[in-house]
């Protein structure tokens, strides 16, 4: 293991770093989606209280 070039470790190195920081930051970009979309769910599911509600205020009217 010794007798490889110094610049092959580094290199290996390199390859080791590089692996954890896409997996860090697929980690972290999908915490972000599910926090946006938890987001426009919730939105979503306003509208459409308020929509029922709406309806249920128009029946009483007629």
């Amino acid at each position: 293991m010794l007798s490889m070039p110094w610049w092959i470790y580094l290199v290996l190195i390199g390859i080791i770093v590089s692996a954890y920081m896409t997996v860090r930051t697929a980690k972290k970009e999908r915490e972000i989606d599910e926090a946006f979309i938890e987001k426009e769910g919730e939105v979503y599911m306003e509208r459409i209280r308020e929509e029922r509600a709406r309806r249920q205020q128009a029946k009483r009217m007629t």
